[in-house]
Parts: C-alpha cells; structure tokens; sequence
C-alpha cells in the first residue's frame, strides 16, 4: 500500500507549495479541469450522487481486480476534488480503498476551508467510493 500512502503524501506536498487558500482553490479548479471527460451517456439518475449541492456523477469501473473510477460535477471546485479523490482511490484494489482514510483532508486544511454543503458533498463521495469498493471486496 506505499503507492497510495505515497500518493497521498505527494498531494499533502503539492497543496503546501502554495501560500494562502486563494491559490489553493485556484490549483483545485485547475485539478478539476483535467478530468477526464465522462461520457454523457452516464450522466443520469442511475450514476447522480445524492448528498451533495452540486450536481455529481459517479461510475465505478472494476477492471483486473482494481476499481477504476468515472466521476465529474457542474461545479467546478467539486470537480476539483473529484480529481483529488480519483487520484488518490482510482485504480486501485477494494482493499486498499477500504483500508486507506482519505488523510489529505485534514492534511491539506480541506474541512476547515470548505463550507459545509461542500464539505458534506466531499463526504458523500468517499461514501460512494467506499460502498463501490466493498460491494467488490465482497
């Protein structure tokens, strides 16, 4: 598990580059703009995330034992953090999800510079990620 451990305290690393949470935020919406496009033949009912203000469509990907991950939003601070979540969870086996909290969080001072629509939108897509991974562990 070093490779996600890693990843992690690489993000930890790249948020403190930066001086103060204007540019933080600035570098999140860049993250976001990279996702990967999701196709929009998946965005419907069936893949919308509920719990979060914006909207989210998420899509689980189970391919050779890892659980790839499709995930976009409206929002483009949401988008930002899907790109944090896909970077760390994406592509990875269900045990290691399941075995790995989302660290970086507190780490990079997310919950204290997220408001709280967002912060629980940010909660409802571990959850989602979370429930992926333990539907395919079991």
């Amino acid at each position: 598990m070093a490779g996600i451990q890693q990843d992690q305290a690489e993000l930890i690393e790249e948020f403190q580059l930066f001086d103060n949470w204007l540019d933080r935020y600035q570098y999140l919406i860049d993250l976001g703009r990279k996702l990967p496009e999701f196709p929009p033949e998946f965005q419907t009912d069936e893949y919308l995330l509920h719990g979060c203000q914006s909207r989210v469509w998420i899509r689980a990907l189970p391919e050779n034992g890892l659980l790839k991950f499709q995930a976009i939003s409206d929002s483009a601070i949401v988008s930002g953090l899907i790109a944090l979540l896909m970077r760390i969870y994406s592509g990875r086996t269900p045990a290691e999800i399941l075995a790995t909290p989302p660290d970086f969080i507190d780490a990079i001072g997310l919950h204290e510079h997220l408001s709280p629509t967002r912060s629980n939108g940010l909660h409802a897509m571990i959850e989602a990620i979370r429930e992926h991974a333990t539907r395919c562990a079991g």
